[in-house]
């Protein structure tokens, strides 16, 4: 991408990536305006209510259409599930408040945020997924609905990019994978993680953000790490 970012939107803000991403904006692009969008914010959200998603997206493009958006909101685990080990621990209530934060949030995000995407020039928007939502790379099995919300969502970024690029040829839309970042997330399962693979929240945005500044509307769709480089669906 080039020239500078005038105007981000990060949703999600909250969470240690977003907070460090959001930093790490401010360091580069010291002129841009960045919208953080969260729970018990400045700009608080409801997810739960469509209409409080659409109205983050009208106060965002206030101030001219969006340079780039950065959506953060994701669960692994919390005090009400886990990742399941094996067949026998799913059930429906796992995988319906998994794939309400994982895939269907994300998707009402991109419904209200993509048309107020910057035409003039490229500009992204980019969800945090994970490389265990891809289905070609799956060798270890289990968690279920986290690796099937993933994989919800990488398709949902494919078919949005589509959709997308015939009426905005700037836009990038893409799914990206941060690597294994030391976050309340990843913490009880960093165990056999090599201490170089295990990022900190900074270095995580820093790398995300090298990533979003190289792409081109030619890489719309695709799922990409942390390094730039293209993960197979």
């Amino acid at each position: 991408m080039s020239n500078q970012p005038k105007n981000i939107a990060v949703v999600g803000a909250s969470s240690a990536i977003a907070e460090a991403f959001i930093r790490c904006v401010q360091i580069r692009y010291p002129n841009a305006v960045v919208h953080a969008f969260s729970r018990q914010g400045d700009r608080p959200i409801d997810y739960s209510q469509e209409e409080s998603i659409a109205l983050a997206a009208e106060h965002a493009s206030r101030t001219g259409p969006l340079d780039g958006v950065f959506v953060a909101n994701g669960i692994l685990h919390d005090g009400r599930v886990a990742p399941e080990k094996s067949l026998g621990q799913l059930s429906r209530d796992h995988f319906q408040h998994v794939f309400e934060i994982n895939t269907v949030v994300p998707a009402l995000v991109a419904k209200h945020f993509l048309p107020v995407l910057n035409r003039q020039r490229p500009a992204y928007f980019a969800v945090l997924s994970a490389r265990v939502g891809s289905i070609s790379d799956n060798q270890l099995g289990g968690w279920y609905a986290y690796r099937a919300s993933k994989a919800a969502l990488n398709m949902l970024i494919k078919t949005a990019a589509i959709e997308v690029a015939r009426r905005n040829k700037q836009a990038i839309v893409v799914a990206l994978d941060p690597g294994t970042v030391d976050s309340p997330l990843s913490r009880p399962f960093q165990r056999n993680v090599p201490s170089h693979k295990l990022f900190t929240p900074d270095l995580a945005a820093d790398q995300l953000l090298n990533v979003l500044e190289h792409l081109t509307p030619a890489q719309t769709g695709r799922f990409i790490g942390w390094d730039g480089e293209e993960i197979l669906p």
